[in-house]
């Protein structure tokens, strides 16, 4: 249940931030094009967006740190497992375990460099340059980002251990189309009998 709620809010708050710094982007571009028109420019010259750019920045790399974690959990990230694949069974679960704990491990040392250098950063009150906003909570997304990797790594690990299969991408599957049946070309179709019943 905790895993299912997890795997949802993960999803929400990435595809939010992308639909979020779009959105911002497109505004901020209309806007600046549009003071170019000579009846909406009084309209619009008092309209503020200087702050949109670095807000989309920071939007983006907390995107990116909970896609990275997303990634681990769907098998999205690109691997080279062709000499992996040609280890006997046991020696190559071995390694593909040795690895994904080595990526667990990784992941926990940036999340911890990165909680200490944002707890340094609380003390100092320091704040971003066009939205003010506190840096630490803008940094935040380093340690958020990489313990949640961290745990990701560790639930593929668990995964790959008792079942022995790590997470696979279809590259060919698109999210919320389910297909049933290969649909036929129209010359495969046999035609109708003629004794058929309209």
């Amino acid at each position: 249940m905790f895993l299912r709620i997890l795997d949802r809010l993960e999803e929400i708050l990435i595809a939010s931030l992308i639909a979020a710094a779009t959105l911002v982007i497109f505004v901020a571009v209309v806007q600046r094009y549009a003071l170019g028109v000579p009846f909406l420019y009084p309209l619009l010259y008092n309209i503020n967006l200087t702050w949109a750019q670095e807000l989309c920045i920071y939007m983006f790399v907390w995107m990116a740190k909970f896609g990275a974690a997303y990634g681990v959990r769907t098998g999205i990230h690109v691997g080279v497992d062709v000499l992996v694949n040609q280890l006997r069974p046991s020696l190559r679960r071995n390694v593909v375990l040795f690895s994904l704990f080595c990526g667990a491990l990784f992941t926990a040392v940036i999340g911890t460099m990165g909680l200490k250098f944002v707890m340094e950063l609380y003390d100092t009150g320091q704040v971003t340059a066009d939205l003010e906003a506190p840096r630490w909570i803008v940094f935040s997304a380093i340690p958020a980002g990489s313990y949640l990797m961290c745990f990701r790594f560790l639930q593929v690990a668990w995964s790959f251990y008792r079942t022995g299969h790590l997470p696979h991408h279809d590259e060919t599957r698109v999210e919320g189309i389910e297909v049933d049946a290969p649909a036929l070309h129209p010359a495969d179709a046999s035609p109708p009998s003629h004794g058929a019943a309209r």
